[in-house]
């Protein structure tokens, strides 16, 4: 029982040390992508990592406030068979 216990906590210290804080950088011997057509300068790494819009569009929150009848959809239809 003790074993599994230092087991998981060496678990966790190791685990702990894997996040980096510092900032990217490209490998050795590479450059970043090259410069997008129309753009003035090439993106940094922050920019590159930055997610954009369409990747994590904005959450709708906004609650049902009352039930509404659903509109004829015409085309839903029953499956032919």
């Amino acid at each position: 029982m003790m074993k599994h216990r230092m087991a998981a906590l060496a678990l966790i210290v190791f685990l702990s040390a894997c996040g980096g804080r510092q900032p990217l950088k490209p490998v050795e011997g590479q450059r970043l992508p090259a410069v997008p057509v129309g753009a003035a300068a090439a993106p940094t790494a922050a920019e590159l990592t930055d997610p954009s819009s369409q990747a994590r569009p904005e959450r709708n929150v906004e609650l049902l406030r009352q039930s509404e009848k659903r509109r004829d959809d015409p085309f839903d239809l029953p499956p032919e068979g």
